[in-house]
């Protein structure tokens, strides 16, 4: 199998590998250092324009009471206190942009849209790999407080206002 490693080589549309694809964050905790967690149901899509890099897009759908972070009281409040599933279940992204940047690396602007709040984000991607399906990676810190992710006032001093997102994506053809 041939291995691309730039992204000018890249075309098509392609799916999101869900059982590769690893939707994560880590939010510091005043009194427990971090905490790290992940989303597990989520689907996307990503067209891909290795000729006009601009022409690329991305799509992503985030089941919001699919989060997990190995506690179940935790997870549960962070269903319903913090992202408020029940009213606001699906947390999207939506590509307006796509910047080539360098050989293997390229930035996403689009609309995040969390609790109903929609707010631009430039998420910087590096191609990571290519063996059986074109794999990215990217870090985005956030300020929960623009998408209304908060429950009260105890718990903006003891949880940081931004969050890190670590997404490692893993797309098919």
């Amino acid at each position: 199998m041939t291995t691309t490693t730039r992204l000018s080589e890249l075309n098509g549309d392609y799916v999101l590998d869900t059982g590769r694809t690893r939707i994560g964050f880590v939010a510091r905790h005043r009194m427990a250092t971090r905490v790290r967690g992940r989303f597990d149901v989520f689907e996307g899509a990503v067209h891909l324009d290795g000729d006009d890099p601009a022409a690329s897009t991305a799509q992503l759908t985030i089941r919001a009471d699919s989060i997990e972070t190995g506690a179940r009281r935790r997870d549960a409040q962070l269903r319903k206190d913090f992202l408020d599933a029940a009213t606001y279940p699906l947390i999207t992204f939506a590509s307006t942009k796509v910047e080539l940047v360098g050989d293997t690396t390229f930035d996403v602007t689009g609309d995040l849209t969390i609790r109903g709040v929609t707010h631009p984000v430039t998420v910087p991607f590096e191609l990571t790999g290519t063996a059986d399906g074109v794999a990215f990676a990217a870090t985005l810190t956030i300020e929960r407080a623009r998408w209304r992710v908060n429950w009260n006032a105890f718990t903006t001093a003891l949880v940081s206002p931004t969050v890190v997102l670590d997404l490692q994506v893993v797309v098919a053809g």
